[in-house]
């Protein structure tokens, strides 16, 4: 692996403070030991799992994702297998994963390796940015635990942990804010391949140990350094906390006209999908969102179907 230091602007740092130092060891130590054993982690993972992981994990639990990456990398093992096909199947094979915009993108981003890299997922931060469907998260966690390349890599779990930790705070804001960025600059292991374990184990800690509703600090192997924990572990004082709301919503309907149309081989009339929801208001307004967003194709005659 080369030595030399990839990294966004934001995580350019020199020196690693002495206090990000003293989590380095304990930290990746701890998820040495602890780390869930996932598919997209495996030693002969490849890039792929790592971007089809990602894509999936976007606010949906790992529970949900496992069965769907795992039939996916079965049946589109590679980038170009996945890009043969229609963005429809996609969709299809998307399930109830939920935000299936997601498909699409990963649809398109696959396309493009095939087109422009041969077929491989690039391992250039900036290459990866340029995919659709990729942003900055998204090809800073690629290059990272894909290719052991040093970046910031900022989850929501992350930017918990680092909120509590370095900030003494019990959530981090609703949104990524620059001084976040600056914080996770600061504590960024130079070294390439620490600084890709460093991002793994973080997130890693975030998800099991330092959660957002029942902390384990017994649990945590820098639960002494901890700012927030030292500090009495204050409730949180900031903005209220985007609750996500599902029953009832349009996201609800159109999960259900979504799956309709994923059930069927064929095109579905407009009477199937009106079979769905009580409300013929809040059913359209759904129905039309989805044609919007590129997910449902309507067709002559009040007949629907999956992108192709």
């Amino acid at each position: 692996m080369s030595t030399e230091l990839h990294h966004t602007p934001e995580s350019a740092s020199a020196t690693t403070p002495p206090r990000a130092a003293a989590l380095h060891e304990p930290v990746i130590g701890w998820f040495d030991a602890h780390a869930r054993d996932l598919p997209w982690r495996r030693p002969d993972a490849g890039a792929w799992s790592v971007m089809v992981s990602e894509f999936m994990l976007q606010q949906t639990p790992v529970v949900r994702v496992l069965p769907v990456h795992e039939q996916w990398l079965a049946r589109w093992p590679r980038p170009a297998d996945l890009a043969a096909e229609s963005p429809g199947e996609a969709v299809r094979a998307w399930g109830r994963l939920g935000y299936p915009r997601r498909a699409l993108r990963l649809h398109a981003a696959a396309g493009a390796i095939a087109q422009r890299h041969g077929g491989e997922v690039p391992h250039d931060h900036a290459e990866l940015l340029a995919l659709p469907g990729v942003g900055e998260y998204t090809a800073a966690a690629v290059a990272s635990f894909a290719y052991g390349r040093r970046h910031i890599v900022l989850d929501t779990n992350v930017r918990r942990v680092f909120a509590r930790v370095v900030t003494g705070v019990a959530h981090p804001p609703n949104a990524t804010t620059a001084a976040e960025r600056r914080t996770a600059a600061g504590l960024l292991p130079a070294d390439e391949a620490t600084a890709a374990r460093w991002a793994a184990a973080t997130m890693e800690l975030g998800a099991l140990v330092c959660t957002a509703r029942s902390p384990q600090c017994g649990q945590c192997p820098v639960a002494a350094l901890c700012a927030w924990r030292l500090a009495g572990s204050p409730a949180h004082e900031g903005p209220p906390r985007r609750a996500q709301s599902y029953a009832g919503t349009d996201r609800q309907v159109r999960g259900r006209l979504l799956a309709v149309l994923r059930a069927s081989p064929t095109p579905v009339p407009q009477s199937a999908l009106d079979a769905v929801w009580h409300d013929p208001a809040q059913r359209a307004r759904a129905l039309d969102t989805l044609v919007e967003d590129g997910l449902v194709e309507p067709l002559a005659d009040g007949v629907y179907r999956l992108p192709v």
